[in-house]
């Protein structure tokens, strides 16, 4: 494995493979194939069974660590040649959240033993609610300003980096991103309530707001913030989720969102795309510069 950069995945794996066993394989080794550092994954439905049989062997496959949020709702895999967990914050995790996100203070080895720690957390928006995502969104703007204390006394932030599920749009805007939909485009009406929220006239807009909580608390978009670089790509902000007759167009339905501190370390962005038979969402995929993260933890503002 190259030590130069790092990679980071973000995926919401149908069901875990749709409760199938070899489809659920099939994707776990499409993961291994990544070599990735970090994987924040969705929708791990009965993976705590029988002791988290099915997860330990998931993490097996993967050749990681990992930990599983309650309800097998989300987990992140950690590649331990690289990260160590330093702290649970599984009392953070509800009830605010009908889904419970995976939140987890982790040390970055190569940093050195006197580096900051960072923040990573797996997530998933609410599917039927605009108001319940808008308080899980909230909520999850408080791992932007968790802090630690210094050898010197000083209080600093922790540099966080979070992606999941986040079933709502992005906020418009950025060149390249997909087009959001018209109200009459979802054809399924109570997918159209739980996607789209009132506006003025009794018009119909689709629901941005969670995006534009999480951005306003000090996060960014790091797809987003990729493709507006001098070296960056529109690809960056690529669909995460496939078209639809009745749920509408192309989305970019999965994001991942770093604190500002963390962006110089963003390296490179991109979308993997699945196979619908094996999942309904694609694989988002962040590549780290291994050496700007150390310096940017070893050098906190």
């Amino acid at each position: 494995m190259s030590t130069d950069y790092l990679t980071v995945i973000s995926w919401n794996f149908e069901n875990n493979g749709k409760n199938d066993p070899a489809r659920r394989q099939a994707g776990d080794e499409l993961l291994k194939s990544l070599n990735p550092d970090l994987v924040y994954r969705q929708e791990l439905w009965k993976a705590d069974a029988s002791g988290r049989t099915i997860f330990r062997a998931q993490a097996r496959t993967l050749g990681m660590h990992g930990e599983l949020g309650a309800d097998s709702c989300t987990a992140l895999f950690i590649n331990p040649r690289r990260f160590s967990v330093i702290r649970d914050w599984a009392e953070s995790r509800g009830p605010q959240y009908v889904l419970p996100p995976t939140a987890l203070t982790l040390r970055y080895e190569e940093a050195g033993p006197d580096a900051l720690p960072c923040l990573a957390v797996s997530y998933h928006l609410n599917y039927a609610s605009r108001v319940q995502r808008m308080l899980e969104a909230e909520w999850l703007t408080t791992w932007a300003d968790k802090t630690v204390t210094t050898p010197n006394g000083k209080s600093v932030t922790l540099p966080a980096l979070i992606a999941g599920d986040n079933n709502s749009y992005p906020v418009p805007g950025a060149a390249g991103d997909l087009r959001l939909p018209e109200a009459d485009e979802i054809k399924n009406a109570p997918h159209r309530v739980h996607r789209f929220e009132p506006g003025p006239d009794d018009t119909l807009l689709p629901q941005t707001r969670p995006d534009a909580y999480l951005r306003e608390a000090g996060f960014e978009d790091v797809a987003r913030h990729w493709a507006a670089t001098p070296n960056g790509s529109p690809a960056a902000l690529s669909r995460t989720v496939n078209a639809t007759d009745t749920h509408g167009p192309d989305t970019r339905i999965d994001r991942a969102y770093a604190t500002h501190e963390l962006l110089p370390a963003v390296d490179k962005v991109d979308v993997i795309e699945v196979d619908p038979d094996m999942s309904d969402h694609h694989i988002l995929r962040i590549r780290l510069n291994a050496g700007s993260l150390a310096e940017i933890l070893n050098n906190p503002a």
